[in-house]
């Protein structure tokens, strides 16, 4: 099973909060983001560059 930080739950449930709202936008083409895996994804990632405790994405 996989472990997630405290900090972690916390982007991610920030961001999907700005999804829910309308304000996120994706990296370089700055769409607005839709998908909720995208926008949960963003929020790993940006925990990721933080230093969160969480597990490598998989490939």
């Amino acid at each position: 099973m996989r472990r997630y930080s405290k900090i972690a739950s916390k982007k991610v449930a920030k961001v999907m909060h700005e999804m829910k709202q309308g304000k996120l936008k994706s990296g370089r083409s700055g769409k607005k983001v839709v998908s909720r895996k995208q926008a949960i994804a963003i929020g790993l990632s940006e925990a990721r560059k933080k230093g969160a405790k969480v597990p490598t994405p998989r490939r």
